[in-house]
């Protein structure tokens, strides 16, 4: 997850139609991984960093989240999605068999993803969803990308956990545009 110094994710106003916030903070956010021509980087860190998510078997991804990017039009790099959600999914959904409404929580949405992704590792995608990942002990690392800009207002990426979580750091690369930084979680 990209955030920002602040912990933000995304700046105010976030939406479906106003997917990212205000006053382009996604952009900002994100500019670490694409060139100048909106490719993904493929060399560097960034080009590490990208390899490393395509190299994920599945994807749990919050409802918000996949509402706003139209499910990635059912392809996240050819992997599984599943979303947890109190609500079934919208008959659309059925247009991408790669997506899965799960009804019965957040443990159960990541017990499906972490079968369907056999030994490689599951991606989690959204503050929310990953909030609830935390909080049900069902994550075992997170891996921020953190960008140089306070945004000041917006969706942050941790708000409203329940406890105090203990990490311990795995790895850094700091470049001038991001400090990538893996944590575990000490359950």
């Amino acid at each position: 997850m990209s955030v920002s110094l602040d912990g933000y994710i995304a700046g105010p106003n976030d939406g479906p139609d106003n997917p990212g916030g205000d006053g382009a903070a996604v952009e900002r956010l994100h500019t670490w991984g694409f060139t100048v021509d909106g490719d993904v980087r493929r060399s560097g860190p960034a080009g590490e960093m990208a390899e490393a998510m395509e190299a994920t078997g599945a994807v749990v991804a919050g409802r918000r989240t996949v509402e706003q990017v139209d499910h990635w039009k059912g392809d996240h790099h050819g992997v599984p999605i599943f979303v947890p959600s109190h609500r079934p999914a919208d008959p659309s959904v059925a247009n991408y068999p790669l997506v899965t409404y799960v009804t019965d929580g957040i443990a159960s949405a990541v017990a499906q993803a972490k079968a369907a992704a056999g030994d490689r590792d599951v991606m989690v995608h959204g503050a929310y969803t990953a909030q609830r990942a935390v909080e049900a002990g069902v994550l075992d690392e997170i891996q921020i990308h953190q960008i140089p800009v306070l945004l000041g207002a917006g969706r942050r990426l941790f708000d409203g956990l329940p406890a105090r979580t203990e990490l311990e750091i795995v790895r850094v690369i700091d470049t001038s545009e991001a400090t990538h930084i893996r944590y575990r979680i000490l359950h």
